[in-house]
């Protein structure tokens, strides 16, 4: 079995596009308004803005949290929680073997919590 979708809420479905096509770094895949649906490709597994959804808390790998976080606060983001070490991981069980995993909280324009992970090296 494979994640296939993950909706996520949008009040105001031009407001979240454009921050998701920010926060990814890509526009989306489809549109379709009426009824108010973006779809955009998450490596495979889409991500649906629509309107009704329930809130989703969403977790996106970056390849460098700082900057993500910094480009994010430029945008006027907020920012619920800075840049982090979460975890060391020890072995491969929930992540890659001598990394660090941080994390950073920020609020998407919508209000729903979407969080930043990196995997850094240990040390």
């Amino acid at each position: 079995m494979r994640l296939v979708q993950v909706a996520q809420r949008a009040e105001d479905l031009e407001r979240a596009t454009t921050f998701y096509a920010q926060l990814l770094g890509a526009a989306p895949r489809a549109t379709y308004d009426p009824p108010g649906l973006v779809f955009f490709d998450l490596d495979g597994v889409r991500l649906l803005l629509e309107r009704g959804a329930p809130s989703a808390l969403l977790y996106l790998a970056v390849d460098d949290i700082d900057a993500a976080v910094q480009r994010l606060r430029a945008a006027g983001a907020p920012i619920r929680s800075e840049p982090h070490m979460i975890f060391a991981h020890a072995d491969d069980a929930l992540g890659p073997a001598g990394t660090q995993e941080w994390q950073a909280a920020v609020e998407d324009s919508e209000g729903n919590l979407v969080v930043l992970v990196e995997q850094r090296p240990a040390g």
